[in-house]
């Protein structure tokens, strides 16, 4: 029988079924993949203006020592917004 089992080539023959076996298994497994990835970057990317535009939000309710009416009006309108966000 040589140096390999019967065991050992049937789990080799099932490793090179699943791999090429008929029907692009490979090519649709790694489509998809691909597809995951894209997916997983657009919402990160999302996240990521989502949250840029709360910094934004944080840095206009900011007051400023140079300019106190300004710090005021910024003060109004993030209090504003917070009743209006909950």
């Amino acid at each position: 029988m040589g140096a390999f089992s019967i065991w050992h080539w049937l789990i080799v023959l099932a490793v090179v079924l699943v791999l090429f076996g008929g029907g692009g298994k490979v090519s649709r497994l790694m489509g998809d993949f691909g597809k995951g990835l894209k997916n997983f970057k657009k919402s990160m990317k999302e996240d990521e203006e989502e949250s840029g535009d709360k910094k934004e939000i944080e840095e206009d309710a900011t007051p400023k020592a140079s300019e106190p009416e300004k710090a005021d009006a910024n003060k109004d309108k993030a209090d504003k917004d917070k009743a209006a966000n909950g």
